[in-house]
């Protein structure tokens, strides 16, 4: 028998109080959401440590693979973090009051603007981003090398299936 978790518990508690309803999806989806829990706050922790939010982290990591010479405008950011520009606006500001980006008028347009890592921004994203896949590895190290390469497939099927126009 697996070993019993938070999980189990409450669909135990709930095939008993609605035993009419299948609780068999709370499996799966109640424990991916945990997990995606645990994993934001270990990831984070990371973040933290170079003085950045999970969003700014984003926003810095987009820019950063975009390549050469770093900029992205606004809305393709927002569609490389998926944020709403709103939200986007608000994590710029904060980056460049920090030196890590800066804005100007794009180039092709006067009235669209460009979005630019500054080199202390791109120097802070290569250290943090370092630290991030050494982080990301330690907690997949929690599986097997055979059931991380079986996971993987997996959630990249249902991924697709779920955001099908991303």
């Amino acid at each position: 028998m697996p070993p019993s978790d938070h999980i189990s518990r409450i669909q135990a508690e709930w095939a008993r109080e609605r035993p009419d309803l299948d609780v068999a999806p709370q499996g799966v989806i109640g424990r991916l959401h945990r997990i995606g829990v645990l994993l934001t706050e270990q990831l984070c922790l990371v973040y933290r440590r170079y003085g950045l939010s999970e969003g700014e982290f984003d926003v810095l990591a987009a820019l950063r693979r975009a390549g050469d010479p770093f900029e992205r405008a606004p809305g393709e950011l927002a569609a490389h973090t998926m944020v709403t520009t709103g939200a986007m606006t608000k994590r710029v500001d904060r980056l460049e009051a920090a030196g890590l980006v800066t804005r100007r008028r794009a180039a092709d347009d006067g009235r669209g603007r460009v979005v630019a890592l500054t080199r202390a921004g791109r120097d802070l994203v290569d250290r943090a981003f370092a630290d991030h896949m050494a982080n990301e590895r330690r907690l997949l190290d929690a599986l097997t090398p055979d059931e991380a390469a079986r996971l993987e497939p997996l959630l990249t099927a249902w991924l697709s299936r779920l955001e099908p126009d991303r």
